[in-house]
């Protein structure tokens, strides 16, 4: 009942005196703040809704622009095309008020169409890979021209183009090409006769309501992709959609817990502020065509709501606390008072935790095993067991946390001449003991006790290079700021006490710690079943393979390719992720770096016969064709989208088509992603080399296959994160490394000239 009592604001009761009014000052003046915080993020708001609208223009140019229509107005001249005398004929009256009115307009209708053109010609700019050279000096331009007018985080947002869609029989013939290398030749003949009826048949219905999506949503894939490949999904988040990130391993700038946890926090929150008033500056390929920025809108006050049939993503559009577990407990941690806390002031909370010697009340411990587990399991227990009182209550306050803090009591540990320790680091963060990370939430914040991080993050809210950029944010973040004294604590003194940390409350019965012990198991047998090999490749890296003029990308995926080929026997279907953020509300699309190209070099790296210098012709025309099928995934030209938007329109139409469903289910064995690095200039290698993320990795996606993620950290160093199922008798990650290793044999010279291949 203290719990109870210590929630309510405010009560009343009638007495023979009257009115008998109690009220709690602080908590009032708790919600005033709030009030006047999300007051002042609406204002922020509206005053970027207005500068985003003009950009590259800004509301000064109108205010000059407006100054001079209406001096040569009054002195009797008219401006172009006599637009503010047509406009005086409309407006009531033609006094001075009424003149400065129709000034005003004509201003406004001469900034508003600058604009548009210049949308147009970046709209221009993201179609077809391409950037014409009038795009690149009027977007230069821009640039110029725009000065101290910085553009904001949605500034371009109104100027990118809708994802376009391509026609059936493109989409066919570029089905077709890639899987030739992967099929007989009486397979592949049945596959083109299923293609060919396909696109003459019912293809053309169904593509008919994917135009009519895409004419009427902003993008005519993505909410179908969040919704059926992430929220319908029910099994565990855990190793089969959720991923990690590792710290800047050849950095430790503290060893304090505390203080590393603190720090990070406080930058968290920075980033986060900068999210909210839209001052990061938003990516640009080539410093001139802008990405997308919306999945930005997400990264904190978000988690992943369990549903019986679909999940839902709820976020919050403001959270004053973040949410600490430590040693089975969970605590509520505030971190504003009347402004951020320092990292200082942070650490004396994170502290007042690894000193708090409590036990976890019953149940509390392994309570996240339910966010590991079965989706369905989770939402009906969390329907039965969580969803009144101080069970409810607490579980408000995890999931309307900013983020969640796992303060693990165990270290994180990297030594370049034992692997297996950094395979232990990814570990721990992809899965940890399966209860020890909040899977729903957006992400996880993971501290080792020796002041090494990492995270683990929901899939389903956006893409890994958008918590890749906050994560860049964070490790430059200590670089850049002088933020540890000599003895590892974060510089300075608290200017104030911290609000104290709470240890939320649980009443958690014996019927709801079996269902915990129920996932819990899931989620056990999940990580046994796991294998993960994180490979530091440091004989060379991009500046190697640009000397050569391959794409490193394009690069590594044929040594991919060869790794497999030479580990099975044979190829397979894989998956590389590429972006669609030059359009609107762009996702990711599909490479598919199995091509007949590919397929001719790995074959003819594995016959003596075929002389050096032809492997290596047939290693340029690989990696040509490779960078070829890359740009046209990341400009609406791809496979997967439009063929899984097609099958979900059958779906819906109750329409079965031999040529969706055999599509669909074809298992990616070798699924393959690069984690961005270095996407803004903060991250100067040049004068930090060390400032190098290990990059992260996920799960397996087929039970016989490979999940491989890959980041390349610097000119000569790699990373590849590789997992797959020790219960398959065919695949081995620590085997598969060894092939990669392979792959990757010391160039001598020049790839264009003779080389040892």
């Amino acid at each position: 009942m203290a719990e109870a009592h210590a929630a309510v604001a405010f009560s009343f009761s009638i007495t023979h005196e009257g009115w008998d009014v109690n009220f709690d000052r602080e908590v009032l003046h708790l919600v005033w703040k709030s009030g006047v915080r999300s007051w002042k993020k609406k204002v922020a708001r509206f005053q970027n809704s207005i500068h985003n609208g003009v950009y590259p223009g800004h509301y000064r140019y109108l205010l000059v622009l407006m100054g001079l229509i209406t001096a040569i107005h009054l002195q009797g001249y008219s401006v172009p095309y006599n637009i503010t005398n047509k406009i005086l004929r409309i407006l009531p009256g033609t006094s001075l008020p009424w003149q400065i009115l129709a000034c005003f307009l004509v201003s406004l209708v001469y900034i508003k169409t600058t604009v548009h053109v210049q949308g147009l010609d970046v709209r221009d700019a993201g179609q077809g890979g391409q950037i014409s050279t009038r795009t690149k000096i009027w977007l230069m331009l821009v640039k110029v021209f725009s000065g101290w007018n910085t553009p904001k985080l949605y500034s371009y947002q109104g100027s990118l183009p809708r994802l376009p869609l391509p026609s059936v029989h493109d989409t066919m013939q570029r089905y077709l090409r890639s899987v030739k290398p992967l099929l007989s030749e009486d397979g592949y003949k049945r596959m083109e006769k299923l293609a060919n009826e396909f696109e003459n048949g019912i293809g053309k219905k169904l593509q008919r309501y994917i135009l009519l999506k895409s004419w009427t949503s902003t993008n005519y894939v993505s909410d179908w992709w969040e919704e059926y490949v992430y929220l319908r999904g029910r099994s565990p988040l855990m190793i089969n959609s959720n991923f990690y990130g590792i710290d800047a391993i050849l950095l430790h700038p503290t060893k304090s817990q505390a203080a590393r946890a603190a720090s990070t926090v406080h930058s968290l929150l920075v980033f986060r502020r900068l999210v909210e008033r839209q001052e990061l500056e938003p990516i640009l390929v080539q410093g001139l065509v802008p990405l997308c920025s919306w999945q930005y809108e997400r990264i904190f006050n978000t988690t992943r709501i369990p549903g019986v049939e679909t999940d839902k993503i709820n976020h919050w559009l403001d959270s004053n606390h973040i949410v600490v577990y430590h040693k089975g407990r969970y605590f509520k941690v505030v971190i504003y008072k009347g402004r951020l806390l320092k990292p200082c002031e942070i650490q004396v909370q994170m502290q007042q935790i690894l000193d708090d010697n409590s036990e976890p009340l019953p149940g509390e411990e392994k309570l996240a095993a339910l966010t590991a587990g079965e989706r369905t399991h989770w939402a009906n227990s969390r329907t039965t067991f969580f969803n009144r009182g101080v069970n409810k209550t607490s579980l408000d306050a995890i999931e309307k946390a900013a983020f969640v803090v796992a303060l693990d009591d165990f270290p994180y540990e990297f030594d370049e001449n034992d692997p297996s320790k950094l395979d232990g680091y990814g570990r721990c963060l992809l899965h940890g003991n399966g209860y020890n990370r909040w899977f729903d939430k957006s992400f996880t914040l993971c501290v080792g006790n020796n002041g090494r991080i990492g995270f683990n993050a929901e899939h389903s809210w956006a893409d890994a290079p958008i918590i890749v950029h906050c994560w860049e944010y964070v490790i430059t973040d200590e670089l850049l700021t002088d933020r540890y004294d000599d003895s590892g604590n974060t510089v300075g003194t608290p200017a104030l006490t911290p609000p104290a940390p709470h240890h939320l409350n649980w009443e958690i019965g014996i019927e709801a710690r079996a269902a915990i012990e129920k996932a819990l198991r899931v989620a056990e047998a999940l990580i046994s079943d796991i294998n993960l090999r994180i490979m530091v490749h440091d004989h060379y890296s991009k500046g190697f393979m640009k000397t050569c003029g391959l794409s490193p990308d394009a690069y590594i995926q044929m040594a991919l390719q060869l790794a497999y080929y030479r580990d099975a026997g044979k190829f397979c279907l894989t998956y590389e992720a590429t972006m669609t953020r030059m359009y609107r509300e762009g996702r990711t699309e599909t490479v598919r770096p199995v091509t007949i190209e590919s397929a001719e070099w790995v074959k003819a790296m594995e016959n003596k016969e075929v002389p050096l210098e032809e492997k290596v012709r047939l290693l340029t025309v690989a990696c040509d064709r490779h960078q070829s099928g890359y740009r046209d995934a990341m400009c609406g030209k791809g496979i997967d989208r439009h063929l899984f938007c097609l099958y979900v329109v059958s779906k819906y139409l109750e329409v079965d088509s031999p040529f969706l469903k055999e599509v669909l289910s074809e298992p990616w064995r070798l699924s393959t992603s690069q984690t961005p690095h270095g996407q803004t200039t903060r991250l100067d290698l040049k004068k930090h080399p060390k400032c190098i993320s290990a990059g992260g990795g996920f799960g397996p996606v087929a039970d016989d296959g490979y999940g491989v993620s890959y980041v390349i950290a610097g000119d000569d160093l790699l990373f590849f994160h590789i997992s797959n199922k020790k219960s398959c008798p065919t695949t081995d990650c620590h085997r598969f490394a060894k092939k990669n290793g392979t792959s990757f044999g010391r160039h001598e010279t020049n790839v264009r000239g003779t080389t040892n291949l």
